[in-house]
């Protein structure tokens, strides 16, 4: 059953082109799924029936998974019990009428501009560290790229001069991003001044760590808390914070949604409509907090 497993895995990686951190998640999900079955005494995916995948659900809201998480989980189910019976392993496909949990209606976690000017401004310093996060920080922010695609950008893909980067998004899909003058000033110091003090001769990836290999999705994390700590902001931070806070901005001042829709990389315009949400919510929130009647 494990070499079903990574036989489908290896399937949505070359056949699909997923990327790397979509095929761990579908991965972690079915290892999860697999344990499920094997403790209920399962041995093939032959026998597994719907009400197998429908207590492995269960168990995952009773151990208080997100909706979200639980409905990533029974995405991968399904993809992956449909691919068994393409491929002729089972005979029927058990998750079939399997219904996807609602997903939660959370909204992204955006800060205001003053605090996200506070976090830049924090990071200031000639250690190379220092100029590297400055320029993470400031291109993030900058360019509204996932934490993902700036640690994947190459020398080759940055057009400082021009104002813009080449980006590699979800599908592999490239984009094209203007990046801001600050973002610029900070990358091409980091870049002239850091870079090579890290490794930089040895690879082409832009932003790397201690040990001159391409900073990883973990290390970005840790600098990222650390940053906001040290500059005294103690608001709920995520990953994408910066890129969130980047298309709230934006529309905010006055953006065309289908311009954000397209620096962000986004498929469908819904995707993008959310932060009008976040408007709204933000704009209730100082409603309630300073009119005198609210």
């Amino acid at each position: 059953m494990r070499q079903q497993l990574e036989a489908f895995i290896n399937y949505l990686v070359i056949e699909r082109q997923m990327s790397a951190n979509t095929a761990a998640a579908y991965r972690n999900d079915l290892n999860q799924y697999l344990v499920t079955l094997e403790q209920a005494g399962i041995s093939s995916f032959q026998v597994v029936t719907r009400h197998h995948i429908v207590l492995h659900i269960e168990s995952l809201l009773n151990a208080q998974k997100s909706r979200s998480t639980v409905r990533r989980a029974t995405s991968s189910i399904r993809s992956f019990h449909q691919y068994l019976v393409e491929e002729r392993q089972v005979d029927g496909d058990p998750s079939r009428h399997l219904d996807l949990p609602k997903p939660e209606k959370k909204l992204p976690v955006v800060w205001s501009q003053t605090d996200v000017v506070k976090l830049l401004d924090s990071v200031v310093g000639n250690d190379p560290l220092v100029r590297r996060d400055a320029a993470m920080l400031e291109l993030l922010y900058g360019t509204g790229m996932r934490v993902s695609e700036l640690l994947q950008l190459t020398l080759n893909d940055l057009q400082l001069e021009l104002g813009y980067l080449s980006c590699l998004g979800k599908g592999n899909k490239t984009r094209i991003i203007p990046i801001s003058t600050t973002a610029i000033e900070s990358v091409t110091t980091y870049l002239d001044l850091a870079r090579n003090s890290l490794g930089g001769q040895q690879t082409d990836y832009v932003f790397l760590n201690s040990r001159g290999s391409r900073l990883s999705r973990q290390g970005f994390w840790k600098m990222i808390k650390r940053r906001a700590k040290e500059a005294g902001i103690e608001k709920e931070i995520t990953p994408h914070v910066l890129r969130h806070s980047f298309a709230t901005h934006l529309l905010e001042n006055g953006a065309d949604l289908r311009v954000v829709q397209e620096m962000l990389g986004h498929a469908d315009l819904s995707t993008t409509q959310m932060y009008t949400h976040v408007n709204k919510g933000r704009l209730h929130e100082v409603y309630k907090n300073h009119h005198p009647r609210a």
